[in-house]
């Protein structure tokens, strides 16, 4: 595990375009060094935050669109093109807007997709279409996503992983059904710990008075059954982005200026 790196901005709408900033750099540097690159989105207001910042920026057109895969981190298990499926906000605030390969987007399965109500089958299906994705040189059953962001709840979950709920406690499968988690939908698909600390590496958005004390919760050294955040990481870097109102609760020593 590696020690968190903290960038804290004014506000959310320049960490949102800061943040869309540094993803379009490492895409373009993993693109030039690979040929292609790998981004896993998270949803939610953080999350489509940087979306719409990145769709707006001019140095969007630096990306080859045609040569990224995307993936996410965890969605609702609800019908296809439901407002409140992170694809369908993904697609609204980004994806629409830039040509993409359809082969290369990867979204979770939809609750009337041929999975049907079975949540672990879709879930089953998603972890297969990772570990076909997987080469030789990823040493896994996920691809070594070039960026893996996520969005940090006010009760310090991440992806669909809440505290204390059976998915977070995985250590072996990559994604999972989730079944009563604490905000609706109650059914959801997510990723596991283990496919998260796949990712070179793993960013984690915070913006807003609310987030504050999950924030200092996770970076404070809880645990991560109690505190899911605490358990994101990458293999290379951990980058965690706030806004001054997020990294309210924590000590100034904690965020010094992290390289890009």
């Amino acid at each position: 595990m590696n020690t968190p790196q903290l960038v804290v901005h004014h506000d959310k709408e320049l960490m949102a375009q800061a943040a869309a900033a540094r993803l379009i750099t490492k895409i373009v540097d993993a693109q030039a060094s690979r040929g292609s690159a790998s981004v896993v989105l998270t949803g939610g207001r953080n999350g489509n935050g940087l979306l719409a910042a990145l769709a707006a920026a001019p140095a969007r057109d630096a990306v080859d669109w045609g040569r990224l895969d995307l993936w996410w981190g965890d969605e609702r298990y609800l019908p296809e093109g439901n407002p409140e499926r992170n694809v369908t906000q993904a697609r609204e605030a980004l994806l629409d807007s830039v040509p993409l390969d359809p082969e290369r987007v990867h979204a979770m399965p939809a609750s009337d997709g041929p999975y049907g109500s079975d949540v672990e089958a879709a879930a089953e299906a998603y972890a297969a279409e990772l570990a076909k994705a997987a080469g030789p040189e990823n040493h896994g059953p996920v691809p070594a996503f070039d960026v893996l962001m996520l969005g940090v709840g006010p009760d310090t979950h991440v992806a669909s992983l809440f505290p204390e709920l059976p998915a977070v406690r995985e250590t072996e499968r990559t994604v999972v059904g989730v079944h009563g988690a604490p905000k609706p939908p109650p059914t959801r698909i997510t990723l596991t710990l283990p496919a998260i600390r796949s990712a070179r590496e793993v960013w984690l958005l915070a913006a807003g008075e609310d987030k504050a004390e999950a924030a200092a919760i996770a970076l404070s050294g809880a645990g991560e059954i109690q505190a899911p955040a605490a358990g994101a990481y990458g293999r290379s870097r951990t980058l965690w982005l706030l806004d001054s109102a997020a990294a309210s609760q924590l000590p100034r020593s904690m965020y010094p200026p992290a390289s890009p």
